[in-house]
């Protein structure tokens, strides 16, 4: 079932811009809270933003400057989003369907923290993104990216992905520097993975003879 249809008409003196562009990641709420952003590319005047009913009921568009954001979707529910651009031509529209189960991603761990472990072992740890604060329920799974340069052409390791918030890494040459990054996705996959971490940097320590 269909759940809201929005239309936001915007003006520009001669012609229609690309007006939509749906954010991948919440930014001002937590993941996976129901909040959609949308924004708008500037144009000369927003006229109006407004929902119609339909038979599943409607939402309401909290507007800002070039951006609306729908609260409170739900899960399991298709939703269409109409923007409708208005110039001296004519107008043009553009139509956009989602499932919050599709376009959900988390942001990216935090607290990243690499150390040395056993020798010539790492320690890979991390912490979940603050933002995402319903773990019981929607628990994430990580992926880890480690890079180093060999005669000054990198090299990179894709590890995961992990339930677990850290990992520990076996067989790495001592004297080489390693750069870390972590990412996450909704454990059975929903949506999308985060973008990656901060990148930390670590010198596996030579070993004496």
């Amino acid at each position: 079932m269909f759940g809201i249809v929005i239309l936001l008409m915007c003006v520009l003196g001669g012609r229609a811009l690309d007006l939509l562009r749906a954010t991948d990641t919440p930014r001002s709420e937590s993941c996976p809270g129901a909040l959609l952003v949308c924004e708008l590319s500037k144009c000369d005047s927003l006229l109006v933003a407004r929902t119609f009913p339909l038979p599943t009921g409607t939402l309401r568009c909290h507007l800002q400057l070039w951006q609306c954001q729908l609260s409170d979707l739900k899960l399991l529910t298709d939703y269409i989003i109409n923007v409708t651009a208005v110039h001296s031509g004519g107008s043009s529209s553009y139509l956009s369907s989602f499932m919050l189960e599709d376009i959900v991603r988390p942001d990216p761990p935090v607290d990243v923290r690499v150390s040395p472990h056993n020798g010539r072992d790492l320690l890979v740890e991390w912490s979940p993104p603050s933002t995402w604060n319903d773990l019981d329920i929607f628990p994430l799974k990580y992926q880890i990216m480690y890079q180093w340069e060999i005669r000054g052409i990198p090299k990179s390791v894709n590890l995961g992905p992990f339930e677990s918030s850290k990992v520990e890494l076996k067989g790495l040459s001592p004297g080489r520097t390693y750069l870390f990054r972590v990412c996450a996705r909704e454990l059975l996959g929903l949506g999308k993975f985060s973008s990656w971490s901060s990148p930390v940097n670590i010198t596996i320590p030579r070993t004496k003879p």
